[in-house]
C-alpha cells in the first residue's frame, strides 16, 4: 500500500497536518518524520527519525515505506534564519532539492512544500500583492523561499513532477508554540494575556500583515493536493490568504475576551522583516482554479485561540 510521508512532522504545521491526513487516509497510512522524537514519545506513531537533509537516510525512509506523496515541511524561519543563514540556507533549500531528486528517481505521484510571503519584499507591491508579482526577499528565509519556488516550477517543466506549493502567509495557531518566526507575536499574544496579562510586542502596532488560522491553513493545504492537476496554472507556489491585522488590532481582540489585557510594544530587528513584507495578498488565482476560501476571521480566530488555550493552560 503506498503512503504518505511528512517530512518536519513535528514542527507548527506538520503536527496539525498529520492528524488531518491520518483521519483521510488512515493512521498507517501516513508516516511521520523528523529529526528528533515527538513529545509526547509515541504520540505520533508510526514515525521516523530522520534529517531531511541525509539523501540515503531519506531514499531508504521512502523506499521503506513504499511512498507515493510527500509533504516537505522542515524548514528554518524568518528570524532563526537571519541568526544562522548557512544552516537556513541548508535545511531549506539542500532538503528540498534532496526530496524533488529522489521524487523523479521512485516515481512520486506528488509532493508538497511550503512557500511564505516571505517570498516577497521590500519593491513588492505591499496592498493587495498580487500572484505574479517581484520576488526580492532581504532575509536569507525568503531567498530559499524563492529558490524553492523557481526549484519546484523547473522539476514540473523539465520531468513533470507534480509538486504543489502555497505561499502561507502567519500561521496562528493553538497547539504549536512560537517558532522563531517574524509573525509568531499573533501565537505569543494570546499564552501572555492569558498567563501574564501582559505582552511586551516586538513589532509597531501598526503592523499589519497578512494570517490565517492553521484550520484553514491545513484544510487549504489538503484541498490544493487533492485538486486535479489540469486545473493548476500555478507551479512556482500559489499566494493563499485569509484575514491580515495589525498587532493593535489583535491587541484590541484579545482584550474583549481578556478586558485586564495590557500591551506594550518594543520593536526589535524583527520590525525591519515585517516591513519588507506585505500587509495584504491578493489570492484570487487559488481561489478560481482550486476553490480555496477561507473560513475564520479575526472575531472568530480570537474567539477559538481564547478558548483552547484556556483548556490547555487549564483555566476556567
Amino acid at each position: 500500500m503506498a503512503k504518505t510521508l511528512v517530512i518536519g512532522a513535528f514542527g507548527q504545521i506538520g503536527s496539525e497536518l498529520v492528524p488531518a491526513l491520518r483521519s483521510k487516509y488512515g493512521r498507517e497510512g501516513v508516516i511521520a518524520s523528523d529529526i528528533r522524537e515527538p513529545h509526547p514519545p509515541g504520540e505520533m506513531e508510526p514515525y521516523e527519525i530522520c534529517d531531511a537533509t541525509d539523501k540515503e537516510g531519506m531514499e531508504r525512509l521512502i523506499r521503506r515505506h513504499d511512498v507515493d506523496t510527500v509533504y516537505h515541511l522542515a524548514s528554518l524561519l524568518s528570524a532563526s534564519g537571519e541568526k544562522n543563514p548557512d544552516n537556513a540556507w541548508r535545511l531549506n533549500v539542500k532538503s528540498l532539492k534532496i526530496v524533488l531528486d529522489l521524487a523523479v528517481k521512485h516515481k512520486l505521484k506528488r509532493v508538497f512544500w511550503p512557500s511564505s510571503i516571505a517570498a516577497f519584499g521590500p519593491t513588492t507591491p505591499r496592498v493587495g500583492t498580487p500572484q505574479h508579482t517581484v520576488l526580492k526577499p532581504t532575509t536569507m528565509y525568503g531567498v530559499t523561499k524563492v529558490t524553492g519556488e523557481l526549484l519546484c516550477q523547473y522539476y514540473h517543466l523539465k520531468y513533470g513532477l507534480d509538486v504543489r506549493s502555497v505561499r502561507y502567509p502567519g500561521l496562528i495557531s493553538h497547539k504549536a508554540l512560537p517558532g522563531g518566526g517574524t509573525t509568531d507575536y499573533a501565537v505569543g499574544i494570546f499564552y501572555d494575556a492569558l498567563q501574564k496579562g501582559s505582552y511586551s510586542c516586538y513589532l509597531r502596532p501598526d503592523t499589519r500583515l497578512p494570517m490565517m488560522y492553521m484550520d484553514d491553513a491545513i484544510r487549504g493545504t489538503i484541498e490544493l493536493m487533492d485538486a486535479p492537476a489540469e486545473r493548476l496554472s500555478v507551479r512556482t507556489s500559489y499566494n493563499l490568504t485569509a484575514i491580515s491585522f495589525s498587532a493593535a488590532e489583535l491587541a484590541a481582540e484579545v482584550k474583549k475576551h481578556v478586558p485586564s489585557f495590557k500591551i506594550s510594544y518594543k520593536p526589535d530587528e524583527r520590525q525591519k522583516i515585517a516591513d519588507s513584507w506585505p500587509q495584504s495578498i491578493d489570492d484570487s488565482q487559488a481561489r478560481k482554479d482550486w476553490g480555496w476560501k477561507h473560513t475564520y476571521g479575526v472575531p472568530e480566530m480570537t474567539a477559538v485561540m481564547i478558548k483552547e488555550l484556556k483548556k490547555k493552560l487549564g483555566m476556567r
